[in-house]
This record gives C-alpha cells, sequence and structure tokens, in this order.
C-alpha cells in the first residue's frame, strides 16, 4: 500500500467531505470515501477521480497527467489525473480539489447503476475547484 504515513495523512486531509479510507488495489492503493473511489496513490503521488465535466477542468488547470500504463505496446490512460503536489501545502484546496474528484465519482458510479437499469443518467456540471 501507499507509505502507511501517507496513507494515514490523506485520510486526515481529505475527511471533510466524508470518512476517508485506503485499500490496496492492483498493485496501487485506492482512496474511498462513502464507498466509492475517488483517486487513487501510485508511486507517491496522488490522482483523482475525473468524469466527462471535470476532465478538461483538471487538465487546463494544471495540465498534470493522467493515470495510465503501457499494454501490447499501447498507452491506457485511466479516468484518474494528478493532483498537483503544491495541494499538499494547502489542506484547504486539497479538499476542494476532492470534492470535485467525488462529485465525479459519485456521477460514474450513479451513471453505472441507471446503465444497469436501463435508464440514462442526468447531465452533470462541474465547478471549478478555487
Amino acid at each position: 500500500m501507499a507509505g502507511d504515513s501517507f496513507a494515514e495523512f490523506l485520510c486526515e486531509q481529505l475527511a471533510p467531505p466524508g470518512p476517508v479510507t485506503v485499500r490496496r488495489m492492483f498493485g496501487r492503493t485506492g482512496v474511498f470515501c462513502d464507498g466509492v473511489m475517488l483517486g487513487l496513490v501510485s508511486d507517491a503521488a496522488l490522482y483523482f477521480r475525473v468524469d466527462d465535466a471535470s476532465r478538461a477542468l483538471f487538465q487546463k488547470t494544471e495540465g498534470l497527467p493522467p493515470f495510465g500504463y503501457e499494454r501490447r505496446g499501447r498507452r491506457i490512460d485511466l479516468p484518474f489525473r494528478r493532483a498537483p503536489d503544491r495541494l499538499f501545502d494547502e489542506p484547504g484546496e486539497l479538499v476542494i480539489w476532492a470534492r470535485v474528484a467525488l462529485a465525479a465519482a459519485r456521477w460514474v458510479a450513479a451513471r453505472g447503476r441507471a446503465a444497469r437499469k436501463g435508464r440514462s443518467a442526468p447531465r452533470r456540471r462541474v465547478t471549478p475547484p478555487a
């Protein structure tokens, strides 16, 4: 798992939106709040969950790369964007970004539930982090 001290730090810093837990997943560490995965930790870097509405915001605001890996000579990008390192020195802003990621994670989960039930999910708007 991500270093225990880093995982503990994340659980404390990201607690305002709700209780945060971490668990090992596929060689990485998943960051969860209210049962949905809002982020992941890989190689001591935090990546926040993005969806169609927030992806451009994360990319435009900081220009940081998506989480991805190589498979059969092809790059696979997952719907997670690296969190700016400066956020670890700005706890209030870290929580704002975490809330955007949590909203994306909840929306993706709701969209998945709606699809399983044969319904369409509502549109979602995203508010830029301050």
